[in-house]
């Protein structure tokens, strides 16, 4: 009778003597057992939903469909978008193919490569855009990493494992998810050995791209999550790279000339009767693979980022329609500050025009653009959210552009 008095385990029917800890609850008991199992059930079916519901977030557009999406938000470099439509249609194809029963048996062992990309273009013409416009259309995760700051291991700097840690954090250590994101590597020109021919002497950068390799390709990254250089006793998280998207973009600048010797001629000055052909003011539409070895990459790194397109350098026109044509135009987001403060803005024409101006002046593409209307606009978005202020409407004027954009804001524009 003592026996059957005693506290038993709901589920297991295991007594108190049995158990190591029998945790109370309104109607009964359980060990910690039951606890342990049923954690992993909870846990098993919990990575069961995660998964699906990761693979169905990723939206899978048509190559026209992504482009249109690109128009709203990129001006220009039509063709840049076209080959990554196709190039990112494709490799997330591949992510999400399944077998289909009605091709044939010998085309269901073929295994379709990555479609990594290598993007040419100068600085501010949207190569960082078009990587995350694509990541925010898919609805994949998304990091951008710095080549300038990897280094292979054994020496000073960030390890290129690092690029898979920040991506797991944008995934919000998701391995499932992280595993299908898309990596945006800039400054990749930064990292390119002297010259062409092979050196006698270590080169780090070349060492560098050598360990760029095996991420770019298929394999299993050990990253400490956390990120920092690995240590021994840390715990590692398993990424495999394998389905992940890398986009590398650079300035690459000196490039026009090697393609110019390359199609004999030359980027400026006299040149043979080619040049009737060359359009000499864009020599990045002719870029070619073997351009980048001549420039400094390895033929293996090359080999390992197939798709390669240009960024067109961005002229007045186009630079006027980046400032108030896309979805996400700057002009649009001022004014949308603006009206978070009850001010109403209103940019005059001549202004625009003028802010396109010093932008040409400065080379900064798009990028520059940003830098000028800041110092244009710094003083009257400091004024207007005091408590004091009436102000209800506020027209941007030439004149008071023009004072705004003072001769010190204009050297601190040149140094940037």
């Amino acid at each position: 009778m003592a026996k059957d008095n005693l506290i038993r385990c709901s589920f297991c029917g295991r007594d108190k003597r049995e158990a190591k800890m029998l945790i109370a609850g309104q109607q009964g008991h359980i060990c910690e057992n039951c606890v342990s199992e049923a954690y992993k059930i909870v846990s098993a079916e919990a990575d069961s939903t995660r998964k699906e519901a990761s693979k169905q977030s990723l939206k899978l557009l048509k190559p026209q469909a992504i482009k249109t999406y690109l128009d709203e938000y990129i001006i220009g470099q039509d063709e840049a978008k076209k080959v990554i439509s196709v190039a990112v249609y494709n490799h997330f194809k591949r992510v999400t193919a399944v077998k289909n029963t009605d091709i044939s048996k010998s085309s269901e062992d073929v295994e379709i490569e990555k479609s990594n990309i290598l993007l040419v273009g100068e600085t501010g013409t949207g190569k960082t855009l078009i990587a995350r416009t694509i990541a925010k259309l898919l609805n994949v995760p998304f990091c951008i990493a710095d080549a300038t700051v990897f280094t292979e291991a054994g020496y000073v700097g960030e390890d290129v494992e690092s690029i898979i840690t920040r991506l797991l954090q944008s995934a919000n250590y998701d391995v499932e998810s992280a595993e299908r994101g898309i990596v945006f590597i800039d400054e990749i020109d930064k990292i390119s050995r002297k010259g062409d021919n092979p050196s006698l002497t270590r080169d780090i950068k070349e060492g560098t791209q050598q360990a760029l390799l095996k991420l770019l390709e298929d394999s299993i990254a050990n990253v400490p999550p956390q990120g920092g250089r690995k240590h021994p006793d840390a715990k590692m998280v398993q990424v495999n790279t394998k389905n992940i998207l890398f986009i590398c973009g650079g300035a690459f600048d000196g490039i026009d000339k090697v393609i110019g010797r390359r199609m004999n001629t030359q980027a400026i000055g006299y040149s043979n009767a080619s040049e009737n052909v060359l359009d000499k003011n864009n020599m990045l539409q002719y870029v070619a693979p073997q351009d980048m070895k001549a420039f400094g990459l390895i033929p293996e790194l090359i080999g390992r980022l197939p798709v390669l397109t240009y960024l067109n350098p961005l002229d007045g026109p186009t630079l006027r329609q980046i400032l108030t044509e896309p979805k996400n135009a700057l002009i649009k987001q001022y004014e949308h500050l603006f009206a978070l403060d009850g001010v109403k803005l209103k940019v005059e024409a001549a202004v625009l025009d003028f802010i396109v101006e010093k932008a040409l002046e400065f080379k900064l593409g798009a990028r520059g653009l940003r830098s000028i209307c800041e110092a244009i606009m710094v003083d009257i978005m400091f004024e207007i959210p005091s408590e004091d202020n009436q102000v209800k409407n506020f027209t941007l004027t030439l004149k008071y552009a023009k004072d705004k954009l003072n001769p010190a804001k204009l050297s601190n524009l040149r140094a940037a």
